[in-house]
């Protein structure tokens, strides 16, 4: 059944409503006057038993389609209450004037459906039914009331929107395990995540030395303080290590403190992370006097590399959760604001609770990838023997749509098996082939193959200890200029309404690499196409 429009059965007037529509219907589907009269009087029947009676009342009129030559208008009313037994004459009566009801209660729902066979339905084509749906959407208010209600149904369903959006961003927060809070002008400490509060167990009220000194080590407080005052006086970040306590041992931590810039350009807060970093200090600190100093200062410089590689992704991270996450919020809450003053105003309100809709959907997919990012780790997980050809495959049907609506040549070439772990491989492949659709403006080409062989002067290649995989369309190209940017979290070559996504896909794409002790990279002739070079072990240690 195709439902046409849904009313909540609460009072008096919505049975002057469920009327009304129900002769609407009728009429719009060619009922003759004593048709559309009975069957709008056997559901108002039913519908004012269900007022007075009832529980949960609600009331579904729709168009159900057994086959072309047979359609039926059908009136479905379901309550918490067993109807028919609290008024038998409602139910007797509407049957006699309808002929056609059917009832049942099960699971403590009652079910009553009222049917009306259309009299020509091969007039009601699918179109015009649709049309229906239409005009009910954009049908003017029958009264102030109405009005009143369509509106509540719509900011009821605008702020669970909101709150949902906002409990994924809060979980986001509090499942980093870095210490963040919030920290405005005034030295005032706005909020904090889970692991803050884990970690100091009374969390300071205000930036101040008296509360700082508190789970600051007394040697670092003049770092803290004063690195705090400059950030301040110049609103700028602060970069710098002292060590914190959770009240029984100090363990350092880098203090990041980055300014909150609002939507008129000013700031009004900070961002303040704290990242442990004590295992690194401690390394240094061990090993100052080691006769292998100089080995070991080799490993170290390694994961000193990779922890300011950590660090710029955690900047990258406080400039999102800082703007890109908390913008839609913003225009959510606006939007709010301005539809509740101008509830009159139709045409306005829609505009707005569109763009409410677009900014939740854009942090909801923005929050899902960071968290996809966040979690790629094979630290815990075993490589297993994974065929390539059958993950092709499978990456084929998952983009089938958009293969087909591009009209694409996808050709796959025999590929090998590799070490690895197969849902981070086919989130590889995904990410690589649905971009070499996305931006292309011609018909796109894309070959997938193990045969083809890089540069010649290319080591890892010679070396024969890699698969190497290709992936090549004749999509836009890229420029050489973006060779050692494409693949940073939140890089984007082209604006949003040119090409869709995040910034993130080849970002996660290098992260799987990594995981699997390999190398990607491309080459690329801007308006001729891109070829991505994929380098995974023979053997996995």
């Amino acid at each position: 059944m195709k439902d046409i429009i849904k009313i909540n059965l609460d009072n008096e007037m919505d049975l002057i409503l469920a009327h009304k529509r129900c002769m609407k219907i009728a009429e719009m589907c060619g009922m003759p006057s004593s048709f559309q009269t009975r069957f709008s009087t056997a559901v108002s029947e039913i519908a004012r038993c269900a007022i007075a009676k009832g529980k949960n009342s609600l009331l579904v009129i729709g168009i159900n389609t057994i086959k072309t030559t047979q359609k039926q208008i059908v009136a479905i009313i379901t309550d918490s209450v067993d109807l028919k037994s609290t008024n038998p004459e409602a139910f007797n009566y509407a049957s006699k004037i309808s002929g056609d009801i059917e009832y049942s209660f099960k699971g403590n729902q009652s079910t009553t459906r009222i049917i009306q066979p259309v009299i020509s339905p091969g007039l009601l084509s699918e179109t015009k039914i649709k049309s229906f749906v239409d005009y009910f959407k954009f049908e003017p208010p029958l009264s102030p009331y109405d009005e009143i209600r369509k509106k509540n149904i719509e900011l009821i369903a605008l702020s669970e929107k909101l709150s949902e959006s906002e409990n994924r961003y809060r979980k986001l927060a509090n499942t980093i395990p870095i210490l963040i809070c919030e920290v405005n002008d005034r030295n005032k400490v706005l909020l904090y995540n889970e692991s803050l509060a884990n970690f100091l167990k009374v969390p300071p009220p205000n930036f101040e030395r008296k509360n700082l000194m508190n789970f600051v080590h007394p040697d670092d407080i003049e770092i803290m303080v004063d690195g705090w005052n400059k950030a301040k006086a110049n609103r700028s970040s602060f970069l710098g290590e002292i060590r914190i306590t959770d009240t029984s041992t100090y363990a350092w931590h880098l203090v990041s403190m980055i300014p909150n810039k609002s939507e008129d350009g000013s700031f009004n807060s900070w961002l303040v992370y704290f990242t442990d970093i004590n295992a690194q200090k401690m390394v240094v600190e061990t090993l100052k006097d080691n006769s292998e100093l100089k080995m070991i200062q080799r490993e170290l410089e390694s994961v000193n590399s990779k922890l300011l590689f950590k660090n710029k992704e955690l900047e990258q991270f406080a400039y999102i959760a800082s703007h890109d996450l908390q913008e839609p919020l913003r225009k959510i809450m606006i939007m709010l604001s301005r539809a509740g003053q101008h509830l009159s105003e139709e045409q306005k309100k829609q505009y707005y609770f569109d763009r409410i809709t677009l900014s939740a959907t854009r942090l909801s997919e923005l929050i899902t990838d960071v968290l996809n990012y966040s979690r790629i780790d094979n630290s815990k997980q075993i490589f297993k023997e994974v065929d390539l050809n059958e993950i092709a495959d499978e990456i084929l049907g998952d983009l089938s749509m958009i293969i087909e609506e591009k009209n694409a040549v996808i050709t796959i070439e025999p590929l090998p098996e590799v070490l690895g772990l197969s849902t981070q491989l086919r989130q590889l492949f995904y990410n690589l082939v649905n971009n070499a659709l996305k931006f292309n403006t011609a018909l796109p080409l894309v070959t997938i193959s193990s045969k083809l062989m890089p540069d010649e002067k290319d080591q890892l290649a010679l070396s024969g200890n890699y698969n190497i995989i290709s992936i090549a369309d004749n999509g836009i190209g890229i420029d050489s200029q973006y060779s050692n940017r494409i693949f940073n979290m939140f890089q984007r070559l082209h604006e949003r309404d040119q090409y869709g996504g995040n910034g993130i896909g080849l970002a996660l794409c290098r992260r799987i690499i990594e995981n699997h002790n390999g190398v990607i990279n491309f080459t690329s002739t801007p308006g001729k196409g891109t070829v991505f070079w994929i380098y995974l072990p023979k053997k996995q240690e």
